[in-house]
């Protein structure tokens, strides 16, 4: 086994399937293992370069085997795929990533530590809870309409729907009872948010990088928070439109004959860090609009004169990454300058 230069491991809950090759590129290994009997097999394996998926559990392996001396590189799943020689089975996988990780240009993911894991499980956690308060809310909203009670949009207007509710007396008995069963799930899910929020704030209130994003109009503390936690080292971009396409921020390119078409955003990366950005590049937008274009900038202005409103939020979006990105690497304080220098360099 001291001749395997590279292993490609596919990963599941029990089951792991190895495919390595030697200096000749032959095959040398193909073997399934259980968990315990792959874990016993890289312990006495020489120091070897590794490749996995980057999937579920996958950073806790890379940690796991890089403190056996190994090199441990993770692949995003869409960079693999195009390696599978045909079929689809585990066999077929680990092949596919010890060939995709020989590629010279083939790019990695940075493997998490457990202090970064555990700020991405905060994240997540908040995200279900909001996922589960916005669809009891619909509930809600679904149900009074059936006794013809309604109320305007806004999360804030489901307590004072639920108390109006309670105080009808032309609502059946058994409705109300349930209407008040709700009010209790929707009064337990809001706690637990703000439980969850707390400690996000107190993250984000200890990392000095993270409060000078926050000053970014359109980020505010939620937003920096996300991105120092879902964000890579930044300096492994080579420019903030880097960073953008990253996030899937950029155009899809169809170009073809040296005719150049472009089409919507790639929506690659993490679909919450997007969604966060547009979201708040949606409430600049907002505020410019309700203040006439006051202290706004003429790039901004001239957008929404020209594009629709959500298309600029997601070009603001894109602009926001970029800046995000120049703060994080070179530590500047957010202001004006930098807003200009990343216009100057998207021209």
């Amino acid at each position: 086994m001291t001749n395997i230069i590279r292993i490609g491991i596919d990963t599941s809950k029990s089951v792991f399937q190895l495919h390595g090759v030697d200096a000749s590129e032959r095959p040398v290994l193909r073997k399934q293992l259980s968990r315990r009997e792959m874990i016993r097999f890289f312990e006495k394996l020489p120091p070897t370069v590794v490749a996995i998926e980057a999937c579920g559990a996958s950073h806790h392996w890379a940690r796991l085997l890089g403190s056996f001396g190994h090199e441990v590189k993770l692949i995003a799943p869409q960079l693999a795929k195009p390696y599978v020689k045909r079929g689809k089975n585990d066999a077929a996988d680990a092949e596919a990533l010890c060939e995709a990780m020989s590629r010279p240009t083939m790019r990695f993911v940075p493997a998490k530590t457990p202090d970064q894991q555990a700020a991405l499980m905060l994240v997540g956690m908040r995200a279900r809870l909001i996922k589960r308060r916005t669809q009891l809310a619909n509930a809600i909203r679904g149900f009074a309409a059936e006794f013809g009670v309604t109320t305007a949009t806004g999360m804030c207007r489901i307590e004072p729907l639920l108390e109006t509710i309670a105080a009808d007396e032309t609502i059946p008995a058994l409705a109300r009872e349930l209407f008040a069963l709700h009010a209790e799930e929707y009064g337990a899910l809001k706690c637990e948010i703000e439980r969850v929020e707390e400690k996000l704030m107190a993250w984000h209130r200890s990392n000095e990088c993270s409060q000078r994003l926050a000053k970014i109009p359109g980020v505010g503390p939620i937003g920096a928070s996300f991105l120092m936690m879902k964000t890579p080292d930044p300096r492994l971009f080579k420019s903030g439109r880097d960073f953008a396409a990253w996030m899937g921020l950029t155009p899809k390119d169809h170009s073809t004959a040296g005719k150049t078409r472009l089409g919507g955003i790639t929506r690659a990366g993490d679909e919450l860090l997007r969604s966060t950005l547009i979201v708040g590049a949606t409430a600049v937008i907002g505020h410019v609009r309700r203040t006439r274009g006051r202290n706004a900038s003429p790039w901004l202005l001239g957008l929404l004169d020209r594009k629709k409103p959500k298309l600029v939020a997601v070009a603001l979006a894109n602009k926001i990454a970029r800046i995000a990105w120049k703060m994080m690497v070179s530590g500047e304080q957010y202001h004006r300058s930098t807003t200009r220098a990343v216009q100057a360099a998207a021209a």
